[in-house]
């Protein structure tokens, strides 16, 4: 029986050639022998990557990419065979997120999207997603009680933050509960969603819009860009892989004490006077700190002492 043709890691690994040739040119008969695969089935190939956008050059000498590219198709994640979903628009990468994670998709899958037309944020209002901006949803699986599942999310702030100051140089921190901000502009924002099943964590969805290319605009927040901050375009992609691979190396070490610790060090909100705004009240006070449950613990105007462990925060000071 003839193996089928994996036509996604054929088209990754002819990025992979041209890229490492870039700007010179590489002959379809080398690409073919190096792959295995006769000249027609690259040509082929190579057809369909320029008809998705990608600025591949054919000329008598062979291919060559006139620039890298920043396409999220899912064989430019190799490593996350058969777990990546692109799509150029959805509504909503977290609605599409649940769908998939209800079909039983593996454990870290990724749902992208260039544009949302109804992306969502806390409180289910609107986040806008214009085109240059990075907005995925993970889909997690851990075999762990629904009572730590906050412990997830906040690794994965954590590891943003970390990805934006030492690879980008840029002083983010984490605005409670996982908001990214660049001194006091927003630079990403984060929802979860979780289903349980007696207790135990059936799937943990994060849905993280970065604002990296765009120029985003929210009523009464300011925001920002990585490319507004660096002055420079920025690739989405590795951003992605950035994340993904600081991401993932955290969850494999289990080692939530230091997430923990990082993540008061990295807090723009402890220690500031602050409003938080839910479906039932609004609160006011000091921020004083953070729990082992993830909730905010807030000193009221009354002096007393108040959990916190959902809402809208707005820092007063």
């Amino acid at each position: 029986m003839v193996n089928p043709i994996d036509y996604r890691k054929m088209k990754s690994s002819i990025l992979k050639i041209l890229s490492t040739f870039s700007p010179d040119p590489v002959s379809g008969q080398k690409i073919s022998k190096e792959l295995g695969v006769s000249r027609v089935a690259i040509w082929k190939q190579v057809q369909s990557l320029q008809d998705l956008g990608y600025p591949i050059q054919s000329t008598s000498k062979g291919y060559f990419l006139k620039k890298q590219s920043d396409c999220l198709y899912s064989w430019e994640f190799p490593e996350l065979k058969d777990r990546v979903f692109y799509y150029p628009k959805l509504a909503s990468t977290m609605d599409q997120a649940k769908h998939h994670a209800l079909e039983g998709c593996p454990d870290f899958s990724v749902v992208i999207a260039d544009i949302q037309e109804k992306g969502r944020g806390r409180l289910d209002r609107n986040w806008e997603s214009q085109k240059g901006g990075l907005y995925f949803t993970l889909i997690l699986r851990p075999e762990i009680p629904s009572a730590i599942a906050h412990q997830i999310s906040f690794t994965a702030s954590v590891c943003l933050v970390d990805v934006l100051r030492n690879d980008y140089q840029l002083e983010a921190s984490i605005k409670w509960p996982n908001d990214i901000l660049v001194g006091d502009q927003k630079i990403c924002g984060m929802l979860c969603e979780i289903k349980v099943e007696a207790d135990l964590v059936k799937y943990l969805n994060i849905g993280i819009g970065v604002n990296i290319n765009n120029s985003p605009k929210i009523r009464n927040v300011e925001t920002t860009s990585i490319k507004a901050l660096v002055g420079k375009k920025i690739s989405r992609k590795m951003v992605l892989k950035q994340f993904l691979t600081s991401f993932q190396n955290r969850l494999e070490a289990n080692d939530f004490s230091s997430v923990l610790d990082q993540w008061r060090i990295l807090s723009a909100t402890l220690n500031r006077e602050v409003e938080i705004k839910t479906t039932r009240e609004t609160v006011k006070g000091k921020a004083i700190g953070i729990n082992e449950s993830g909730a905010l613990v807030l000193e009221t105007v009354e002096k007393q002492t108040q959990l916190i462990y959902f809402g809208d925060c707005f820092h007063l000071n």
